[in-house]
């Protein structure tokens, strides 16, 4: 008996993906790599005055810095509002959605990550309307009603497109991990090939995180990295500095 089902086709032109999956992993490919312009370069979490500090000396330091930042401090809280504003979103939540786009903007531990973030996220917002307009993005934007954070802009603009949440994850999850390196590339100094073996040693760690924050809801937000804040704290009085933050 011929058995028929509602899944898209799958053409051998797209490795066996459906249509969309192409379309969505072109344009995660885009708009989270280091050409897209959101001058996440310019950016380092207050990575710079950990290193100038002695925190952060070697490879294998720097590995264990931002396995924690990103387990345990803003990588964690920002895929959980990356998450809450996707699931808002995608459920045309306009109450929620303005909810998390306030608490996502006043949950940042200082001035420097707060231009960091909010610089990112207009960026981020501003070229995905321009060359990947998608229908009802204005209204959800308008929606938010204030300033829109980095992980917040990422999280709506990726549900308008109809991207499922956990290959967002992953992605922002490499963008954020692979600025973190090449600061700290840039700062120690590191070559390549330990900047390498550092983004493939946090691999686990990134899969864990997205596994959690898939779960997580804004009650459990938290963060345990107080030298990191700290770190971003102190970064606004450096004396010498090659980053914003």
């Amino acid at each position: 008996m011929l058995m028929t089902t509602n899944e898209p086709p799958r053409s051998e032109a797209w490795g066996g993906m459906t249509e969309g999956e192409a379309a969505s992993l072109y344009r995660l490919m885009t708009w989270l790599s280091p050409s897209f312009p959101v001058g996440a370069f310019s950016y380092s979490s207050g990575i710079e005055w950990a290193v100038e500090a002695g925190d952060i000396k070697d490879a294998a330091l720097l590995r264990d810095w931002l396995a924690a930042m990103l387990s345990e401090g803003s990588g964690f809280c920002d895929g959980v509002f990356l998450a809450q504003t996707h699931q808002a979103t995608m459920a045309r939540d306009v109450a929620g959605l303005r909810e998390i786009a306030e608490l996502a903007a006043a949950f940042v531990p200082s001035r420097e990550r707060q231009l960091e973030t909010t610089t990112q996220g207009r960026a981020f917002i501003d070229t995905a309307r321009a060359a990947w307009p998608s229908p009802g993005l204005d209204e959800i934007i308008a929606a938010c009603d204030g300033a829109i954070v980095y992980p917040v802009a990422v999280g709506l603009v990726s549900a308008t497109h109809d991207i499922p949440l956990p290959p967002v994850l992953h992605a922002f999850f490499h963008a954020v991990v692979s600025n973190w390196i090449s600061a700290g590339a840039r700062l120690i100094p590191l070559g390549q090939t330990d900047s390498q073996r550092i983004l493939a040693g946090l691999e686990p760690v990134v899969s864990a995180t997205a596994t959690r924050v898939r779960a997580a809801s804004l009650d459990d937000l938290g963060s345990a990295t107080f030298r990191a804040d700290l770190a971003s704290l102190r970064h606004e009085t450096q004396y010498t500095r090659l980053f914003r933050s």
